[in-house]
């Protein structure tokens, strides 16, 4: 590669809003905390996803009730309405279209909406699944790759494993609590992987990822770093990334996925979500 040449940008795919409600075909533990739930069902045709970090929201029922609240959608726009639904975002971890089966890991942590239903998650139950809204496709032209993360993000990290050019190497460092929390991943790149225990500690609270990459030695030729997580520890490896490493603002991509004491925290925002 060129390296007077600057990188490329990402680029914003644009898909139609809209809402599926969709049933479970199966559950499975991936690991002691996290829970694979397949969906499927005839609603999933025309279900757009191209990037690593492809995202939807979940629209879980109310207490008591079976079906979540169907959002309003009109223009390709999300409207208010009277009654919302109760949303969190998740990433995509596996769409097969011909199968039209949709998998999503949902980590099983405290008493949150998405924990609590994924914890009682069986066959036969249904949930609505909103967007993706866009894909976020960077091109995959870089001499190597920084990725990091904790269980939320990992399906996405997991993602960009599998979609990465064969053969390009790869640094990913990965947060859990323990050797019970490590999931086998599956890449034709040159990767090397650091599973990083946490122990006892709660997630988002420690500098474990910030440590481990300030620690790394980075390949020759231009990079390309993405890092998610709780969106308060990103902050100092933000800024390492981009001023002791020298790394260029389209060459860094910080996703804040959650923030501690938010309950339903909008990894979009400017301050949490940005390439710089």
């Amino acid at each position: 590669m060129n390296t007077d040449t600057a990188p490329p940008r990402m680029r914003i795919v644009r898909h139609p809003l809209k809402y599926r409600l969709l049933e479970v075909k199966r559950v499975r533990r991936v690991t002691p905390g996290t829970v694979r739930v397949t969906f499927g069902g005839e609603a999933l045709e025309g279900f757009c996803e191209q990037a690593p970090t492809d995202h939807v929201k979940l629209c879980f029922p109310e207490p008591g009730a079976e079906l979540p609240v169907e959002p309003v959608v009109e223009n390709d726009t999300w409207m208010d309405a009277p009654v919302e639904p109760v949303t969190r975002d998740y990433t995509i971890r596996h769409y097969r279209r011909a199968e039209r089966e949709l998998d999503i890991d949902m980590v099983l942590h405290g008493t949150g909406v998405g924990s609590g239903w994924a914890a009682a998650a069986e066959p036969g139950m249904r949930l609505g699944v909103f967007g993706p809204r866009g894909s976020e496709e960077i091109p995959f032209v870089h001499d190597w790759y920084l990725l990091a993360a904790e269980e939320t993000a990992l399906p996405a990290l997991a993602r960009w494993l599998e979609m990465l050019p064969a053969g390009v190497k790869v640094l990913a460092f990965v947060e859990v609590s323990g050797p019970q929390d490590e999931q086998q991943l599956t890449t034709a790149t040159d990767l090397t992987l650091t599973w990083l225990h946490r122990g006892d500690n709660p997630s988002g609270t420690g500098d474990l990822l910030e440590r481990a990459i300030r620690a790394a030695e980075f390949p020759p030729g231009t990079g390309f770093a993405w890092i998610a997580g709780e969106a308060n520890t990103l902050k100092p490896i933000r800024r390492h990334l981009r001023g002791e490493r020298g790394l260029g603002k389209d060459q860094v991509d910080v996703d804040g996925y959650w923030k501690r004491g938010v309950a339903n925290h909008d990894h979009h925002e400017d301050d949490h979500h940005e390439h710089a």
